[in-house]
């Protein structure tokens, strides 16, 4: 903030301005706030949040004289007020009882999602629209904007691409172990 002597009281930052001052003090920002709150993320993620609230009040942080003061009061208030948010949701579920534990995935289920993750995701949307949600080809052109041609296209794909990623559950546990 070079030209900072020579603004008059109030005058907002320029856009060059603000970005210096943002590159020569956010890591010290962040690493004040990782002090304070004892978590990495959640002072990169105030700190960021402040920025943007002081980009629309460059005014008011030149007016201060000392924006990372300013900006350090508005992240540390931000961080306050998401643990008042958790305290308050904490509070709800010791009151009404936790949550359900859903239970973990199936050993079925993480082979198939495995799978599917190797398809591109235009298959696996497609693939998973017809053998999950049971909808047919029309139903899914019309979910999806694709031409009935191009998601036919992409089941017939996505069957021979899972064919070779998935166990066949026919096939017998080993190949001789019935022989005698």
């Amino acid at each position: 903030m070079s030209a900072e002597s020579e603004r008059e009281p109030g005058e907002s930052l320029t856009v060059e301005e603000f970005e210096e001052f943002y590159a020569a003090a956010v890591g010290r920002l962040t690493g004040q706030l990782y002090l304070m709150l004892g978590d990495r993320h959640e002072a990169q993620d105030v700190v960021q949040e402040a920025f943007v609230k002081a980009w629309s009040r460059r005014g008011q942080l030149d007016r201060h004289g000392n924006p990372e003061a300013w900006i350090r009061v508005v992240a540390w208030r931000l961080a306050v007020s998401r643990w008042r948010g958790r305290r308050r949701t904490d509070d709800a579920w010791r009151r009404h009882g936790a949550p359900l534990q859903a239970p973990g995935p199936e050993p079925g289920m993480v082979v198939l999602v495995s799978a599917l993750r190797q398809l591109t995701p235009k298959q696996r949307r497609v693939m998973t629209l017809h053998y999950v949600c049971d909808l047919t080809v029309e139903q899914i052109t019309a979910e999806t904007g694709m031409a009935s041609s191009t998601v036919k296209t992409h089941l017939v794909r996505g069957r021979v691409a899972l064919a070779h990623l998935l166990p066949d559950p026919y096939a017998e546990e080993s190949p001789g172990a019935g022989a005698s």
